[in-house]
């Protein structure tokens, strides 16, 4: 660390770290916390409750849609959030990570799909702009908007997480075991080193936070931030699917009711939860938005509208929103990484 570096310098460098503090447990919440909190007992079911709110003082969901869904029986998507709220009031702060989720139940399988946050959307009643802007402009209502014009496909609920809790949560399940890609080190806002070696590694919730938040030293950027965060994801939910993770759902349920916002009521997360109770992160399929990057005055990843297309088509098919496709088209999309590379 350099010495000289004044105040205002560090200040500007752990701002710019907390932003890619991007991680994304909501998820878990949904899967394993939510659902668990109503086996557990009052304590756990009202600490909970108190992340639930209404988007725009509705109960409904998505405009998109002509009647209502139940997670107990019909397909159903999630925008799941991770926002870096500032201090200032006339800053509502952005959705650094942006991720959405759909389930099938007849497949009884998820699929999940990280949006680059530097994504050039058409933002509703504004302009052409980052993803994560829609955020500052009109909270999490325009964000869903937005995803939804992008994607054309309804979001049946959302969900926003703050940074504060994550660590704590990660510690609460006793850490995660990830495979890491490659050997690196990096630091937290105190400055304090963090080593990961190539292969399985636990971690704790700080090195978690690290771990998934780091950006610079990958080759593959955010998309290999994403991909780190998403194993971060599926190694929680492992862990509040087994049976000791029972005996701390208090702990946990604070930790959910005090900086998460969703508008899943406790009811629905337990229908869920009753109903798939083997579901897992091995249903789970990921994935991934291509695109190439526009380096002009302003750094934007433009989406490729074929691949884009695909996405959307496989996200409609799980939502049976339109016919099952070709089997073709998920195998198109997993398989052409190289073909774009050469690109």
């Amino acid at each position: 660390v350099d010495i000289k570096r004044t105040r205002k310098d560090i200040k500007m460098v752990k701002k710019k770290r907390r932003r890619r503090s991007l991680l994304i447990f909501i998820l878990t919440i949904f899967i394993a916390g939510l659902g668990y909190a109503g086996y557990v007992g009052y304590h756990a079911y009202k600490a909970v409750d108190k992340s639930y709110k209404k988007v725009n003082g509705r109960e409904g969901k998505s405009e998109m849609r002509e009647k209502p869904v139940y997670v107990s029986s019909d397909p159903f998507s999630i925008l799941l959030l991770g926002i870096e709220n500032y201090s200032s009031k006339y800053d509502k702060g952005r959705s650094d990570t942006i991720m959405v989720a759909t389930f099938n139940p007849k497949e009884q399988t998820m699929k999940l799909l990280s949006i680059p946050r530097d994504t050039l959307v058409r933002i509703p009643g504004y302009k052409k702009d980052k993803i994560n802007a829609a955020y500052a402009f009109g909270g999490k209502e325009e964000t869903i908007k937005t995803v939804e014009q992008f994607l054309d496909i309804p979001i049946d609920y959302y969900a926003t997480v703050n940074f504060d809790g994550f660590k704590n949560i990660v510690d609460i399940v006793g850490g995660v075991t990830v495979d890491v890609p490659f050997d690196f080190n990096d630091i937290n806002n105190k400055w304090k080193r963090f080593y990961f070696h190539e292969g399985p590694q636990k971690l704790n919730g700080e090195a978690a936070l690290v771990y998934a938040r780091m950006r610079k030293q990958d080759p593959r950027g955010d998309f290999g931030r994403n991909d780190r965060q998403r194993q971060i994801v599926s190694a929680v939910i492992d862990e509040l699917s087994t049976p000791k993770t029972l005996l701390k759902m208090d702990d946990i349920s604070d930790a959910i009711g005090n900086n998460v916002e969703t508008n899943m009521k406790i009811s629905e997360a337990l229908a869920f939860r009753q109903k798939y109770s083997d579901f897992n992160s091995s249903k789970i399929e990921q994935l991934q938005i291509k695109g190439y990057d526009d380096n002009g005055r302003v750094y934007y990843f433009i989406p490729d509208e074929e691949k884009l297309e695909e996405i959307k088509n496989i996200l409609k098919t799980h939502l049976e929103i339109i016919p099952e496709q070709n089997q073709t088209t998920d195998a198109t999309n997993r398989t052409d990484s190289n073909q774009n590379e050469q690109q």
